[in-house]
């Protein structure tokens, strides 16, 4: 199975044609089940292929019910390792493919929420994070000095603190209970949650959690913002605890919110990253959401400018005038909306 990837670049395929050919030969077979989180100059597109890619695989099978029941491994390989930090963490061990490794032998398992993100008919399923802002251009835009190692994250992340971006745009969210004091109550507009969810008809595949948007309690946060991070687990990264409250499957997504902040308070907070300090900074809201709508906008000192949409280590959507923006991706720079199912997926754990 981990050939897929040298046939793909030996065939050299667009990214999107790669991501769908990784999909699919998931969607083809069960034979894998253990995954390596790797990133090396021509394998970083697996970070979703490794873990994401194999849960949009499973999930858009014809038995999808009885595929997405198969226990998934993950060994960490590369310089994120975000999964398997947060695994191994949870039990006190270090991040280290041996400890993985030992974790799939025992056998232990543990349940995993999957977040399911559409727009119009495309849909799309991720199981670690979400962001746009800041710490979506850290990610993607550093990918210039990949040939610095993970100290391009670092260099790049001072580079874009003192060269501070704010985007326009808005956040709709229902908070879990106990964050209700979060944003502005929504007067039941349903038509900003719902036209951009259309029906989507396939023959198989699994279509996200139904949710009764007038039942909901939605609330709105207008930017600009400096940073939207969304994570479904603890750690974004072996040294970055993006969301230290964050549980496997507690049915919630973990909301770092950021919308003005001094620069050298943004440069303390993000020293505190390592440890989650950051999320105590008066600046940043941090809060709990079982629903969650993105409506990004372009930034506010360049309106021919936009943002990045980063899923799991890797882009979803680009506005224009960003990073490699003639490059084809999944979803538009328009709205998304995100939904959380449950302990849906399962995978290895130490414990």
């Amino acid at each position: 199975m981990l050939m897929s990837t040298i046939w793909c670049k030996k065939l050299n395929v667009n990214f999107t044609r790669r991501k769908l050919f990784s999909r699919w030969i998931f969607q083809s077979t069960m034979e894998l089940f253990v995954l390596a989180e790797t990133e090396s100059w021509w394998r970083s597109v697996y970070y979703w292929d490794f873990r994401t890619a194999v849960i949009n695989g499973l999930l858009h099978r014809e038995d999808w019910e009885n595929a997405i029941k198969m226990p998934i491994g993950v060994v960490p390989a590369g310089t994120g390792n975000g999964m398997a930090k947060s695994l191994l963490d949870s039990n006190g061990e270090p991040c280290a493919a041996s400890n993985a490794t030992l974790a799939v032998i025992r056998g232990h398992k543990r349940s995993l929420d999957v977040a399911t993100l559409s727009q119009g008919n495309t849909k799309f399923f991720s199981v670690l994070m979400l962001a746009w802002g800041l710490v979506a251009d850290i990610d993607i835009e550093s990918e210039k000095y990949r040939w610095m190692g993970s100290a391009r994250l670092d260099v790049y992340a001072v580079q874009r603190i003192f060269g501070l971006r704010k985007y326009n745009g808005s956040v709709i969210f229902v908070p879990a209970p106990g964050y209700e004091s979060y944003g502005e109550p929504l007067d039941l507009e349903n038509q900003i949650i719902v036209d951009g969810e259309a029906e989507m008809k396939s023959d198989y595949g699994y279509h996200g959690p139904e949710l009764d948007v007038k039942s909901l309690n939605w609330q709105k946060v207008d930017g600009p913002f400096v940073s939207i991070w969304l994570h479904n687990v603890p750690w974004g990264g072996e040294d970055a605890m993006a969301a230290p409250n964050a549980e496997f499957s507690d049915g919630y997504l973990d909301l770092i919110m950021i919308k003005d902040i001094p620069k050298f308070a943004l440069l303390k907070s993000m020293t505190e990253l390592n440890s989650g300090g950051h999320v105590k900074s008066p600046f940043v809201s941090y809060l709990k959401v079982k629903a969650f709508v993105l409506q990004p906008g372009p930034r506010t000192d360049n309106p021919d400018k936009a943002g990045i949409i980063d899923v799991d280590g890797e882009v979803l959507a680009r506005g224009k005038g960003t990073y490699k923006c003639n490059e084809e991706t999944l979803m538009s720079y328009d709205k998304i909306i995100i939904k959380v199912d449950q302990g849906l997926a399962t995978l290895f754990s130490p414990n």
